[in-house]
């Protein structure tokens, strides 16, 4: 059947519960670059919303997947213990901070932060949880509490769980501050709330995205992760870090907190863990991990044998190839570029980030809502003249740039033109 009947005779049968940006169908991918049916050639500066970290279909991770495909596809964890998960482990452990030494296997994003929340819940006998605005950690029954970047990820499905409290993050752009400021607001208010509405003695976490992903692209100050790993300490309150898009070489760094200089009681990880296998871990210490009864965390396919071997030749890939060092030095060089069209283009109002992990904040009349038809277009005439980029933000007035870790200086040139390109056109 030719694509475009292929096309025509089953979109409709998709969920239009479904979001879709572009309308294009993709016959393959390599690299930094999508390749459609009807002969296009995308450069990709979102890699599956921050998954294909070495790029799509890094010829070393395809091996892998290959090569297990052959020896056996599942094993489920409760019956057999497998290499690529040994295997995965290993390689962890010379990654996350050296009191991280306990891990467990799920399949996605969502799945792993429930399971976070639980194991905080059980090590400490307590029973809330506080997250920040902006966040987003889910769309499950019981994630979609913990998400507030967006009403639409909620919305018409209460009563939603109870126990779940928001605090400001420090976004220094949205509130006018400076880092400092906002960190100084953010931690008072912080202590406002377990002050006022969930005391110490019932909050058994205090959960906060490494870098905000979904709510902006906001790189919180160290002073505040480092007051976060103060309050927790004091109270006896768990900290996780869902470092699930900001993890895995994103901000030029195995994982975002090495920025902070902080390390928290459980980090949870997925999208670029496995270079588009579904795979999620939740990391933490054995001694909390020991305070769960054996049995209430598990899953059929977490861990999954395929998966795993993809994880260990993804990280492989990323050391061998150095690519953190190459997230680092491109992100530089698109931060440099971005900040020039910036002084071109007043309704730009932000760019920030760490790393390949960046965002550019549209306002017009000083209002990030008026923004997002104007984002839209621009996006959408990136994607016509071959690139393709994604908003995020509660207004979608921010533009997020997640390239691949081993994206050439070349390509990110080529990115930046586009954008350019589009802009001129836009915003004429």
């Amino acid at each position: 059947m030719p694509t475009n009947t292929l096309y025509q005779e089953n979109f409709s049968h998709v969920t239009p519960a479904w979001s879709r940006i572009f309308n294009f169908v993709a016959d393959r991918a390599e690299g930094s670059y999508i390749y459609t049916d009807d002969g296009r050639k995308l450069l990709d500066f979102t890699s599956g919303i921050g998954v294909t970290n070495t790029g799509h279909c890094h010829p070393k991770v395809v091996e892998a997947i290959r090569e297990q495909a052959g020896l056996f596809l599942h094993a489920q964890a409760n019956i057999v213990i497998h290499k690529p998960m040994l295997q995965l482990i290993e390689e962890l452990r010379k990654i996350v901070p050296p009191s991280i030494d306990s891990f467990f296997f799920a399949n996605s994003g969502a799945e792993a932060l429930e399971n976070a929340v639980k194991i905080a819940k059980m090590a400490t006998g307590r029973q809330n949880v506080i997250v920040f605005s902006g966040s987003f950690h889910g769309r499950t029954a019981g994630t979609m509490v913990l998400t507030t970047s967006k009403t639409i990820y909620r919305s018409g499905f209460a009563p939603l769980p109870a126990g779940v409290f928001v605090s400001p993050f420090p976004y220094a752009f949205r509130l006018d501050m400076s880092e400092e400021q906002a960190s100084a607001y953010a931690l008072e208010q912080l202590e406002y709330l377990l002050a006022s509405q969930t005391a110490p003695k019932e909050t058994a976490a205090i959960l906060i995205e490494s870098v905000l992903g979904e709510g902006g692209y906001v790189v919180p100050p160290a002073s505040f992760m480092k007051g976060l790993r103060e309050i927790c300490g004091k109270h006896g309150i768990m900290l996780i870090f869902d470092e699930v898009q900001s993890g895995f070489g994103r901000t030029g760094k195995w994982f975002a907190l090495e920025h902070f200089g902080v390390v928290p009681d459980i980090i949870t990880s997925a999208k670029g863990l496995a270079s588009g296998m579904p795979l999620s871990g939740v990391f933490s210490r054995t001694d909390i991990m020991k305070k769960l009864d054996v049995g209430s965390i598990g899953g059929t396919y977490g861990g999954n044998a395929v998966a795993c071997a993809a994880g260990v030749a993804t990280i492989k890939a990323m050391r061998e190839e150095k690519m953190l060092e190459n997230a680092a030095e491109r992100g530089v060089q698109l931060m440099t570029g971005l900040r020039k069209l910036q002084e071109e283009y007043p309704q730009i109002g932000d760019v920030r980030g760490l790393g390949l992990m960046l965002g550019t904040e549209f306002i017009v009349d000083n209002s990030p809502t008026k923004a997002k038809p104007m984002v839209k277009e621009i996006i959408h005439c990136a994607e016509e003249k071959g690139m393709l980029l994604l908003s995020c933000g509660t207004y979608d007035n921010t533009i997020r740039w997640i390239p691949p870790l081993n994206v050439t200086p070349e390509q990110i040139n080529d990115g930046l033109q586009i954008f350019g390109e589009a802009l001129k056109e836009v915003l004429k």
